[in-house]
C-alpha cells in the first residue's frame, strides 16, 4: 500500500480538563512539504503542534480523542516509545533555549546521546546540520564559545540545527519568528524552502504574510475548529469560507 501522507489527523479532539481546544479535527499532511497553520490566538495552534509529538502528555488535565497516524501507526498506540517518537518528530519553540554549553556541545549532544562516539564522525555531523540550518558561515571559526553569545536569530538557527542533529523525519516550528528581526527571519525561511527537501515541515507561522512565502499548503484554524485548508495559492487567492477571506484580509484576528 503506498502511504499517501506523511502524518493523517483523524477526528482529533483535545481538552485541558473540561475545556475543549481541538475539535473533531481532521487533517492529512504530505510528506516533503511545508504546511502552515495559522489563525488568531486561542485557535487550537501550538496545542495542535504539541500533541504532533504527544509533548501535551506532559500538561496535567490533557486529553485527546481520535488519532493521529505517522506512517500509517497511531502515534497514541500502547506501544509506542515516546522517546523515539520525539526524536522522529522534532519541535523549535518561539523563544530560542540554546544550553548553557558551546555552540559546539548544544549540536553534538543528540549524536552524543544516540550513540556516536567517533570525533570525526561528530565533527562532520555538527557541521553538516549547521549548513543546513544556514549557521555554519557565522560560527565555523567560534564553535567553542558560549551559545548564548550568539544573537537571537543565530540562536533559532542553532535550535534547528539541535533538532535537525537528531535526524527526525517531521519538524514542528512554533512561531519560531516571532522575536526576530527581518534579516534573520528571511535566513530560517530560506533554510526551511530548502529543508523540505528533506523534512516534513509544520509550522505555525508569525504571520500570515510568512504563511504565504514559505507554505506549500495552509490551514486556517479558528477556536479550535479547522476552517480551511488547501494548497497555499488556492487558499490565498480564492478562500472558500467567509471567516479565511475575513482573516486574510485583516477584518478581524
Amino acid at each position: 500500500m503506498i502511504q499517501k501522507s506523511k502524518i493523517d489527523i483523524k477526528g482529533l479532539n483535545f481538552y485541558y480538563d473540561k475545556k475543549q481546544v481541538i475539535k473533531e479535527l481532521n487533517l492529512e499532511i504530505p510528506k516533503n512539504e511545508i504546511l502552515a497553520v495559522f489563525g488568531p490566538a486561542n485557535s487550537g495552534i501550538t496545542t495542535l503542534l504539541r500533541t504532533l509529538n504527544r509533548l501535551c502528555d506532559l500538561t496535567p488535565g490533557a486529553r485527546q480523542e481520535g488519532e493521529i497516524l505517522l506512517d500509517g501507526k497511531n502515534i497514541f498506540a500502547p506501544d509506542i516509545n515516546l522517546t523515539e517518537l520525539r526524536r522522529r518528530v522534532g519541535m523549535v519553540f518561539d523563544v530560542p533555549t540554546p544550553l548553557p554549553m558551546s555552540i559546539f556541545d548544544n549540536v553534538a549532544l543528540g549524536p552524543r546521546m544516540g550513540g556516536m562516539k567517533s570525533k570525526a564522525a561528530i565533527e562532520d555531523e555538527v557541521e553538516k546540520v549547521l549548513r543546513m540550518s544556514a549557521l555554519w558561515d557565522d560560527v565555523k571559526d567560534r564553535l567553542n564559545t558560549p551559545a548564548a553569545r550568539l544573537s537571537g536569530g543565530q540562536q533559532q538557527r542553532l535550535c534547528i540545527a539541535r533538532v535537525l542533529a537528531l535526524e527526525p523525519e517531521v519538524i514542528l516550528l512554533d512561531r519560531p519568528c516571532s522575536a526576530l528581526d527581518p534579516i534573520s527571519t528571511a535566513k530560517i525561511e530560506e533554510s526551511l524552502i530548502q529543508l523540505k527537501e528533506q523534512f516534513t515541515i509544520i509550522i505555525a507561522p508569525h504571520t500570515v504574510q510568512q504563511a504565504g512565502r514559505i507554505a506549500d499548503r495552509v490551514a486556517f484554524m479558528l477556536m479550535g475548529d479547522l476552517i480551511e485548508q488547501g494548497a497555499t495559492e488556492d487558499v490565498f487567492s480564492f478562500p472558500k469560507d467567509k471567516r479565511t477571506n475575513d482573516y486574510l484580509t485583516g477584518r478581524f484576528g
